[in-house]
C-alpha cells in the first residue's frame, strides 16, 4: 500500500478551510533584493557608479517573483488549497492593495493641484509656468485614452466570456487587450521623445514625469499580468468557479484605465489651459 502524499495527509487533519502557507524563503529573499536595489538606486541619484550590482539585483527580484508566482499558482492550481474562504481573502488583499495604489496616485494629484490653483513667483505666477510648452491635449493623450478605454471593453469581454465558460471569447478578448496596451506603452514612448519639457523643468514637469511615468509602469506591470493569464488559460488553468488570478488582473486594469481618465482630464486638458 501507498504511503499518503503530504496534500492526502494534511486534507485528513485539516478541519478549516484555510490554507496554512508552508515555510518559503522567497519573503527574505525579496526584502534581500529589495533593500539592495534601493540602496543602488540611491547612490546612482547621488551620482555613484552601481555598475553591475544594479543589474544583480534587479535580476534577483524579478527572478524571485517569477519563483513566487510559480508557487502561488501551483498551490491554487494543482494544490487545491484555494478553497472559496481563500479566495476571499485573496480578493481583499487586491482591494487593499488597489487602495493603497490610490492614495499613490492621490499623492501626485494633490501636488499638482497644489502647484496649479496657486501657482508661486517662482513659476511665473501662472500655470502652466512660464517657459513650458505643454502637450495639445487633442493629439496622441487623446488617442492614449480611446486606446485604453477600448482595452477595458475587451477586458470586461473577456472576463464576461470567462464566467459563460467560452474560452475562445476569452483568448480573443486578452490578445485584443495586450495588443492595446503595447500599443499604449509605444504611444506614451513616442510622447516623452516629442516633449519640449524634462522632469527638472519646474514643477509641471516633475509632476508631469512622475504621474504618468508611474502610470506606464503600471501599464506595463498590467500587460505582463494579462500576458500571464493568457498563459495559464491556454493550459486550462482556469475554470468557470476559479479563475482569481484572471479576476485580480481585470480588477487592476480597470484601475489603471480610471486613473489615466483622471491623468487626461487634469494634468492634459486642464492642466494646459492658461491659468493666471
Amino acid at each position: 500500500m501507498s504511503k499518503p502524499s503530504s496534500y492526502e495527509n494534511s486534507l485528513q487533519t485539516q478541519r478549516f478551510p484555510f490554507h496554512i502557507v508552508d515555510p518559503s524563503p522567497w519573503p527574505f529573499f525579496t526584502s534581500v533584493s529589495v533593500f539592495a536595489s534601493t540602496i543602488n538606486m540611491v547612490n546612482y541619484f547621488h551620482g555613484y557608479s552601481v555598475g553591475i550590482f544594479m543589474y544583480l539585483s534587479s535580476l534577483l527580484f524579478l527572478l524571485i517573483i517569477f519563483i513566487w508566482w510559480r508557487d502561488v499558482v501551483r498551490e491554487g492550481t494543482f494544490g487545491g488549497y484555494h478553497t472559496n474562504e481563500v479566495q476571499n481573502g485573496l480578493r481583499f488583499g487586491m482591494l487593499l492593495f488597489i487602495i493603497s495604489e490610490i492614495a499613490f496616485f492621490f499623492a501626485f494629484f494633490w501636488g499638482f493641484f497644489h502647484s496649479s490653483l496657486s501657482p508661486n513667483i517662482e513659476i511665473g505666477n501662472i500655470w502652466p509656468p512660464k517657459g513650458i510648452f505643454v502637450f495639445n491635449p487633442w493629439t496622441v493623450p487623446l488617442l492614449n485614452t480611446l486606446i485604453l478605454l477600448l482595452s477595458g471593453c475587451s477586458v470586461t469581454w473577456a472576463h464576461h466570456s470567462m464566467v459563460l465558460g467560452n474560452n475562445q471569447e476569452t483568448i480573443k478578448g486578452l490578445n485584443f487587450t495586450i495588443f492595446l496596451a503595447i500599443f499604449f506603452t509605444f504611444f506614451q514612448y513616442l510622447e516623452y521623445q516629442q516633449a519640449e519639457f524634462r522632469i527638472s523643468d519646474s514643477i509641471y514637469g516633475s509632476v508631469f514625469f512622475l504621474a504618468t511615468g508611474f502610470h506606464g509602469f503600471h501599464i506595463i506591470i498590467g500587460t505582463i499580468f494579462l500576458s500571464y493569464c493568457l498563459y495559464r488559460l491556454l493550459n486550462f488553468h482556469f475554470t468557470i468557479e476559479h479563475h482569481f488570478g484572471f479576476e485580480a488582473a481585470c480588477w487592476y486594469w480597470h484601475f489603471v484605465d480610471i486613473v489615466w481618465l483622471f491623468l487626461y482630464i487634469s494634468i492634459y486638458w486642464w492642466g494646459s489651459l492658461k491659468l493666471n
